[in-house]
């Protein structure tokens, strides 16, 4: 079980990494080392603009994916809403739900992270925290900067929900993705558009190698992370295929 440290206040930081990096996917054949990765099964046009939960349009989609990768369809539509959101917000980023899924699997796995579930309508229950960010091994250390409002701990901040948020950077970043008016790092939906617009922000075109690895390194200064994460994608793109 390896450690990787969690470095900067500015990114989404890995607290639970300690916990998850022993959880491989264990393909059936061996995983392409496409970077970026491949894009996985296409998605049909929605509308974007829609009222609710926007995401529901992808059902059939999702459904389909899930069958082949494991993956809840709630968190795939999430994933597929992020991807077709950015597309057309930031047509130069290119990202795809397969690097959206591979984060949220290194991270949570899928927001059911120590016996969290998912819900219909994105909610992830009981909330997933991550541990103290208190300069321990491994571990980067970041003192309290939301009086606990956020992630519960009034001496150092934790990372939060299902794509591992520290409070600073959901402040900056967090966004209502399921139109419930609400911005909430423990969304799935709202973590996951969140996540992508950080990450088109930081690597710029991610359908380049040098801008998905930019991208990667800025959620998380890990090589082994940045690698899990590709290894993820992949498997997720071969298994969603017709």
């Amino acid at each position: 079980m390896s450690r990787r440290r969690a470095l900067g206040a500015g990114a989404a930081v890995v607290a639970l990494v300690t916990t998850l990096a022993a959880c491989s996917l264990e393909p059936e054949a061996p995983i392409p080392q496409n970077v970026p990765p491949l894009p996985g099964a296409a998605m049909p046009p929605i509308d974007v603009d829609a009222p609710g939960r926007t995401a529901d349009q992808l059902a059939d989609w999702a459904q389909s994916v899930s069958d082949g990768t494991g993956v809840s369809a709630t968190a795939l539509e999430a994933y597929g809403y992020a991807a077709a959101v950015m597309a057309r917000s930031r047509p130069d980023c290119g990202i795809t739900w397969t690097t959206i899924a591979g984060i949220a699997g290194v991270e949570s796995r899928h927001g059911t992270h120590r016996g969290a579930s998912v819900a219909a309508d994105g909610t992830v229950a009981p909330p997933i925290r991550g541990i103290p960010l208190d300069g321990g091994p491994g571990v980067a250390e970041i003192p309290d900067t939301d009086g606990g409002a956020l992630d519960g701990d009034a001496v150092h901040d934790r990372a939060m929900g299902p794509l591992q948020f520290i409070p600073e950077t959901w402040r900056r970043w967090g966004v209502d993705a399921n139109g419930d008016g609400v911005v909430d790092v423990d969304s799935i939906d709202d973590a996951a558009l969140t996540a992508a617009r950080y990450l088109c922000a930081r690597g710029g075109d991610l359908t380049a190698e040098a801008g998905w690895r930019q991208a990667l390194m800025a959620y998380n200064l890990s090589g082994e992370y940045l690698l899990d994460v590709r290894d993820r994608a992949n498997t997720y793109a071969v298994r969603s295929a017709p």
